[in-house]
């Protein structure tokens, strides 16, 4: 990982290899803030870097709610 004052802008090669690894670490399963805390960098950033280097972004995950579930929920307790 390359050596980056936080805040600072990022650019050209410095950008460029920044993305890879950030790449890298999410398709290998690391959320979008474990790699904006290891990096010292936002959220913001980290996403739109991603998004900028064609990554396929992951859902938030979570229990989903459709309404044949709770409907099949309330036909059961019938």
């Amino acid at each position: 990982m390359a050596v980056l004052k936080k805040g600072a802008r990022i650019t050209g090669a410095d950008r460029t290899k920044l993305a890879s690894e950030l790449k890298k670490s999410y398709d290998k399963g690391k959320s979008i803030r474990e790699l904006a805390d290891t990096h010292g960098r936002s959220y913001g950033f980290v996403h739109r870097v991603l998004s900028e280097s064609g990554v396929v972004l992951r859902g938030r995950g979570g229990a989903t709610r459709t309404k044949t579930a709770s409907k099949a929920k309330a036909k059961a307790k019938k």
